[in-house]
């Protein structure tokens, strides 16, 4: 089974490889860590001195939304267990950009495709004792070779989403087998642990744990929203609109929205932040194109006037502007300075994105109507009161403008998300009450030499 799949997966690769070879040549988020996806180990993880001495744990986070859900997890795993070495594997250039800020460069490197030759080089290098994945990325040789290593493996926070679900329904008999080799699932829900069980993982090896994403703590204070924080008093500038994540079909509405929110509160500030760096510019193009004072965080610089990007005239502080953030791993933080965040992914059908960020600063949260991805966290938002749902650019200029002249309702409803968050804690917890015994199963066995 496994060299048909490997035969398949290959084929589809030889297949598609003028496409990816295009995409590689236009963009530089194709061809970034191509090496590391093919197997050469890079040398980085080799600067340090735990290579080859030190046990190792293999954290595998696909993206930025894995990267710091497992952040959390990760610290606890170095605290507890400093004998261990923690890497981190990403698949996304933006997911390993933030892996390496998060968790240091020497521990941070690309997923390898999922081919033996790829893969074999990694676990003879870092020979892992356990691998933990989060959420569900059940690659079939990459789970069988680690296993045949003496790796233990773990799935943390799994969740099968809806769109997923009747695909893996689909292919059970392919992962019936690979899903034996895990020796815990550790689900987000009770519905993620019956489907996991339904696409063939061992129910005696499943449990609900929770989601890691709730016990994320706000970040502290950083340089950027600290002087964003100095620039809005100085200009007496507000409120604060956040619209984080958002993707393409999103931002002329968003936009649109603000500009009928100025015409009542004309020193408000759109902080506006594209989910994906390909898009940057493409979205400076379309700020630019209304005509509004803005800045590209990317360009302010310390001491740059805050200018009109279009006109390339001096205008006043940031009243009644929009600033872009095109950067990687700080809209959590800045989250901390809006009167009202929308979370975006949502009104396009995309799935939603995290609205536990804002929710960490008890900012009111506005969502579309796509919020498949997070369907308990939006479940449970929804039973709790704690956000409100917006299908159009309209609805979304109508409820900022109620929720920012009805100061009682807007606080109450931030109120309400925090209160959300703060009953849902102890993910991380009981995760690694489920780990510590497999780490632990590790070692014995590598006091055998005849298991290892």
């Amino acid at each position: 089974m496994y060299f048909l799949y490997s035969l398949m997966f290959g084929a589809a690769l030889l297949l598609t490889a003028p496409w990816w070879l295009v995409r590689m040549l236009g963009s530089g988020k194709y061809r970034a860590g191509l090496g590391e996806r093919m197997g050469q180990v890079p040398a980085r993880l080799f600067q340090t001195k735990a290579v080859g001495t030190a046990p190792v744990i293999w954290v595998h986070a696909v993206s930025v939304g894995e990267v710091l859900a497992v952040a959390g997890l990760i610290a606890e795993l170095r605290q507890r267990f400093p004998q261990y070495r923690t890497v981190v594997s990403t698949t996304t250039r933006t997911g390993q950009t933030l892996a390496r800020q998060r968790f240091g460069e020497s521990d941070a490197f690309y997923f390898p495709l999922d081919l033996p030759f790829a893969i074999r080089p990694y676990l003879q290098c870092l020979r892992p004792e356990l691998v933990v994945i989060a959420e569900t990325e059940f690659w079939p040789n990459f789970l069988r070779l680690a296993a045949a290593a003496g790796a233990r493996i773990a799935i943390v926070n799994a969740r099968i989403s809806d769109r997923s679900f009747p695909r893996y329904r689909r292919l059970r008999l392919l992962f019936a087998s690979v899903l034996r080799l895990p020796m815990a699932f550790l689900a987000q829900s009770e519905q993620d642990a019956g489907r996991l069980a339904e696409i063939g993982a061992d129910r005696s090896r499943i449990r609900v744990s929770g989601n890691l994403k709730f016990d994320v703590r706000p970040p502290g204070e950083t340089p950027l929203v600290a002087r964003l924080r100095t620039a809005l008093h100085r200009a007496e500038a507000g409120p604060v609109l956040v619209c984080g994540s958002t993707v393409e079909g999103e931002e002329p509405p968003v936009l649109q929205a603000f500009q009928v929110v100025r015409e009542e509160f004309p020193r408000a500030m759109l902080l506006l932040a594209p989910r994906h760096p390909e898009r940057f510019q493409s979205v400076a193009d379309l700020v630019q194109a209304t005509g509004l004072p803005w800045m590209r965080r990317s360009r302010w610089h310390a001491g740059e006037a805050w200018t009109n990007e279009a006109s390339k005239a001096a205008v006043e502080p940031v009243g009644g502007s929009v600033f872009l953030l095109d950067s990687i791993g700080e809209l959590g933080s800045v989250y901390a300075l809006a009167d009202v965040a929308f979370v975006g992914g949502s009104l396009a059908p995309r799935g939603g994105h995290n609205i536990l960020e804002p929710a960490l600063f008890a900012v009111p949260v506005l969502v579309g109507p796509h919020m498949e991805n997070f369907r308990e966290i939006f479940a449970l938002f929804s039973q709790a009161g704690a956000l409100r749902v917006v299908r159009s650019g309209e609805e979304l200029a109508a409820t900022w403008r109620e929720l920012l002249t009805n100061n009682e309702e807007r606080l109450a409803l931030g109120r309400r998300a925090a209160s959300a968050v703060a009953g849902h804690r102890g993910a991380t917890e009981r995760t690694l009450a489920a780990l510590e015994p497999l780490l632990n199963a590790a070692v014995n066995a590598k006091a055998t030499p005849s298991t290892r």
